[in-house]
């Protein structure tokens, strides 16, 4: 087992027909994934990183979308998650042909040292000229862009500091804590709306504290001996100039693209993770339009930026029950049965609960969407690093954050054009219900033990 240090053997790589890893929850099985060094440290700086987004980016929906002073219509809404996103989800193919010649413990630490710099930036911005001007988008892209460094080093990195056998058990607790670290800094960013106010000054203020937390991640991150988590090259090559890096970049990813199509599970969960986040991204700009512009306070169900942040808990609270039940499914039944259950699920729900267009049957449909984007990260994170070597597996995973970003921008465009301002769309609510049910076929089809030769 590798260590915090560097010592210590490294877990093997996945190999062909390898047997299917213990996925139980256990109290022995968690007190064993604590007392690796490694794991605990890579765990703590990413989950303190993705408390730092959640405080950021709760203030910036609450002083862009929910300003009483900024309307928000299905273009603008589409627009602005579209320009935050696209140059996020190029970066992606860049960032794997570097992360498999950078060290990546170095990666994670100098990573959050930009963004923390960058959101000072945001925050004199804000405190200035507001959330308005290309200068501010602009940073704010390049905040969000770094982020593919952090995510991608992070998650190839897992299977340095945890065996094979252990790869979706960890991955369950990587998601349970990091929803938690998420959930902890949403709440510090709207406790920070409420104490400082609802304007450009909150913004400014959660921006400053979002730059402390990721300089913590980076000082958490520092810990680790440069080798410590990959890659595994024997001798690295030179990094090459930015130009070629591009061209190389692309090339790459083809050819990540290649091997992932060679690895039926990897292709089928790429497949179940981008029409999940095609679908969700519609889902979460009409519901956006929803609470802006069309629900009104109904008791404890309230609307605004208020109701959002109920939609927001529900999503979360299924995310958490995602991750304590996934581990305990998969290894009773399977990771096929699991996916294609949950997708089904999310068609139904859409088609029953959301279709009402009411607040309490919508927490229903976020509660299982927030299930399901949970599961399909920890399956498809775990077959990815199960599936894939170490020398391609950060260009693996920077085509999957490339899926999950570019699908997303999709689901923006597509609702520009076709969800009315109120967000409310039954044409539009069906086609997302047909979709999960789609994927969920396509799923089972292409991950069937005829094709994979595997449960």
């Amino acid at each position: 087992m590798a260590t915090a240090d560097g010592s210590g053997p490294k877990p093997e790589g996945p190999v062909a027909g390898a047997a299917r890893p213990a996925l139980r929850w256990s109290v022995a099985g968690l007190r064993d994934l604590w007392r690796q060094r490694g794991f605990p440290r890579l765990l703590s700086a990413r989950v303190s990183s993705l408390a730092a987004d959640a405080i950021l980016q709760t203030s910036l929906a609450g002083v862009v979308f929910f300003n009483p002073e900024r309307a928000t219509t299905a273009g603008q809404a589409a627009a602005g998650f579209a320009v935050l996103l696209l140059p996020y989800s190029l970066v992606g193919p860049v960032v794997g042909v570097w992360l498999d010649r950078w060290r990546r413990a170095r990666v994670l630490v100098v990573s959050n040292l930009v963004r923390a710099a960058l959101v000072v930036a945001v925050a004199g911005l804000l405190a200035t000229t507001g959330p308005t001007g290309p200068l501010f988008y602009l940073t704010a892209l390049a905040a969000l862009s770094v982020n593919r460094f952090h995510g991608a080093a992070a998650g190839a990195a897992i299977p340095h500091v945890v065996t094979s056998e252990r790869l979706v058990l960890a991955n369950a607790v990587w998601t349970a804590l990091g929803l938690v670290g998420g959930l902890a800094g949403g709440a510090v960013g709207i406790a920070l709306r409420h104490l400082v106010g609802a304007g450009d000054g909150a913004g400014a203020a959660a921006a400053l504290v979002a730059a402390g937390v990721y300089i913590g991640s980076s000082l958490v991150a520092a810990g680790f001996a440069a080798e410590a988590l990959g890659p595994d090259h024997a001798t690295r090559q030179a990094a090459a100039p930015t130009g070629r890096a591009f061209r190389l970049a692309w090339r790459n990813l083809v050819e990540g693209a290649r091997y992932a199509v060679r690895r039926r599970p990897v292709a089928a969960g790429l497949l179940a993770i981008g029409v999940h986040r095609f679908c969700y991204g519609i889902s979460s700009i009409a519901v956006l339009l929803l609470y802006r512009n069309y629900f009104t306070d109904d008791g404890l169900l309230w609307a605004g930026f208020a109701g959002a942040v109920q939609v927001v808990v529900a999503v979360g609270i299924g995310s958490a029950a995602a991750s304590l039940l996934t581990p305990v499914v998969v290894a009773r039944w399977s990771v096929r049965g699991w996916l294609v259950s949950l997708l089904a699920a999310a068609a139904l729900a859409q088609a029953a609960f959301g279709s009402l267009y009411q607040q309490a049957p919508l927490l229903v449909v976020a509660f299982v969407l927030g299930m399901v984007a949970q599961s399909t990260r920890i399956c498809v994170e775990a077959t990815i690093q199960q599936e894939v070597e170490d020398d391609l597996r950060g260009r693996v995973f920077s085509l999957y954050d490339a899926v999950f970003q570019v699908c997303f921008v999709a689901a923006a465009a597509m609702a520009a054009v076709t969800l009315p301002d109120t967000g409310k769309s039954h044409a539009v609510l069906g086609f997302v219900a047909a979709a999960y049910a789609v994927a969920a076929a396509g799923y089972a089809w292409l991950t069937r033990p005829a094709m994979t030769g595997v449960r």
